[in-house]
C-alpha cells in the first residue's frame, strides 16, 4: 500500500488537473478572465494597491511579465495606475470598479462549482477541507517565503 504522502502526491495531481474548474461540467458560464488574471486581481484586492516591484516580491515573477500582465489588465479596464497612496515613488495598481465587479463574478463563478462539486458533504467536512487546504497552503509559503494575505 502506498504512504499517505504517496496518496496526497497522486490526489495533488489530479486536483492540479482541475485547479481551475475548467475542466469540471459544474463550470459555470461567464466565467471570463484568464487564471493569471484572476491570481493577480485576488492579490491586489486582498492586499491593496500594489507597485509592479511588491507584485514582483509577491509571485516571484519577473518584472516584464508583470509589466504584460498588468498592461493587459489596465487596456481591459480592470486595473488603474495610482500614486502611491502612502507617499512613495513608485505608481500602484489598484482594481477599477470594473475589475471589482468582474472578480466578484469569477469568484462566485469558482463558488458556485465547488458547491456543485461539494453538494453531497455534510458542511463540517467543508470547513474541514477548507481547513486542511489552508493549512497545506501555508506550509508552501512558509517554505516558499511568500505569504498569500487573507482576511
Amino acid at each position: 500500500m502506498a504512504s499517505p504522502t504517496h496518496q496526497v502526491a497522486l490526489e495533488f495531481l489530479v486536483f492540479a488537473r482541475h485547479r481551475d474548474l475548467s475542466q469540471v461540467s459544474a463550470r459555470p458560464e461567464g466565467s471570463q478572465l484568464e487564471r493569471s488574471a484572476y491570481i493577480l486581481l485576488s492579490r491586489v484586492d486582498v492586499q491593496g494597491p500594489m507597485s509592479i516591484g511588491q507584485l514582483s516580491d509577491a509571485f516571484g515573477l519577473d518584472v516584464s511579465t508583470l509589466n504584460r500582465q498588468t498592461a493587459a489588465l489596465k487596456r481591459a479596464g480592470l486595473l488603474e495606475r495610482i500614486p502611491d497612496p502612502e507617499g512613495g515613488m513608485a505608481r500602484k495598481f489598484r482594481l477599477t470598479e470594473e475589475g471589482r465587479r468582474r472578480l466578484t463574478e469569477e469568484r462566485e463563478a469558482h463558488v458556485r462549482a465547488l458547491d456543485q462539486v461539494m453538494a453531497d458533504w455534510p458542511q463540517e467536512d467543508v470547513a474541514e477541507f477548507a481547513a486542511y487546504l489552508r493549512r497545506f497552503n501555508t506550509g508552501i509559503e512558509h517554505i516558499d517565503g511568500r505569504a498569500w494575505p487573507r482576511p
